[in-house]
């Protein structure tokens, strides 16, 4: 009993850490919607929050390349750079554990693929593996391409087309400045096809296991990239291998670990729900070219030290808030509402 209560404690330490960061992700939103009020409609004063820059990944993206040409950190947006270069260095040191871990979105994803997993069962339909519909095999690969395209697309416009004049002139842009705003507004008054692109999104996500992470996510699919050359993976061994797939059933990306020795798949977000799931002891372990055999509660803790120490170090240097007053950011914000 005792080893089925230590197999099962990386997937719930796993479920307890996505909460305390959904959690966390809720509490910064609704700071921020206060900072919004009072910058856009005289409400009482309350400092905005530099970790809502977390859900603006193509501006860290752009700051990223301008730090890369010329040293200089951005001061307007430094914690969206900070928290860009935490989750990249997250990705190539423990495989996509930012998507895997931390990240909300994903969360979310997980909890409307359980709700489909239950929905299955319920009606007698699909599998637990993939909820109330499969993918067909022969469109897998083509919809796993959807998120690398639209990851080339960004990467065109802003690693390829902008230069460094460029770069310059819209980080200082009026547009830039207010990007948050202007995304809290977006979900606060969306159109009607914005209401209709969420509402399906949702709905695929019921009948189709992770669809916006596995298929759509561009940020899910830069993360992949170090990934794949992590020092940490997954190991199987087939020699006590029974073939039983649970953990390819409880694998958010439903991905063939059955029939892999060393797990390096761009797609793996680090879970360890396989290792967790796995009924035969020392079958599924994690693995590094330093050690055959890792605990897996190395990975977390791993993951978690260093997003929290760049953080940090980010604070302690001042590369955290921005360089602009908040009553500057007012000015601003009232051109947009």
């Amino acid at each position: 009993m005792a080893d089925g209560r230590i197999r099962f404690l990386p997937s719930r330490l796993r479920f307890l850490c996505q909460n305390v960061f959904a959690f966390y992700c809720l509490f910064i939103g609704y700071r921020f919607y206060l900072f919004f009020v009072w910058a856009t409609e005289n409400g009482h004063y309350t400092p905005r929050p530099p970790s809502v820059e977390a859900f603006l990944p193509i501006g860290a993206l752009l700051s990223l390349k301008q730090f890369i040409l010329t040293h200089r950190y951005d001061p307007i947006h430094p914690a969206g750079l900070t928290i860009f270069i935490a989750v990249l260095v997250v990705s190539f040191l423990f495989r996509k554990g930012f998507c895997g871990w931390i990240c909300p979105i994903g969360f979310a994803s997980e909890l409307l693929n359980t709700m489909g997993r239950h929905a299955a069962q319920l009606f007698g339909h699909g599998t637990p593996r993939h909820g109330l519909l499969r993918t067909p095999a022969w469109l897998e690969y083509p919809l796993l391409l959807l998120k690398y395209l639209l990851l080339g697309f960004f990467c065109y416009l802003i690693l390829w087309k902008m230069d460094l004049a460029a770069l310059e002139q819209f980080s200082r842009s009026p547009y830039s400045l207010t990007a948050d705003g202007r995304m809290l507004l977006f979900f606060f008054h969306p159109s009607r096809l914005t209401l209709i692109v969420i509402l399906c999104l949702l709905g695929l996500s019921l009948v189709f296991r992770n669809f916006w992470c596995r298929y759509l996510c561009p940020y899910g699919a830069l993360l992949g990239l170090p990934a794949m050359v992590s020092p940490l993976q997954v190991a199987r061994d087939k020699t006590t291998c029974i073939d039983c797939k649970k953990c390819e059933d409880i694998c958010p990306s439903s991905l063939p670990i059955t029939a892999k020795t060393l797990l390096r798949s761009p797609e793996c977000i680090g879970c360890l729900e396989c290792v967790s799931h796995c009924p035969r002891k020392d079958c599924l372990t994690l693995a590094s070219p330093f050690a055959k055999k890792l605990p897996p509660l190395a990975l977390p803790a791993g993951l978690l030290t260093v997003f929290l120490t760049i953080w940090l170090a980010a604070e302690v240097t001042g590369h955290w808030h921005s360089a602009i007053p908040d009553d500057t950011l007012r000015h601003y914000y009232q051109t947009i509402k």
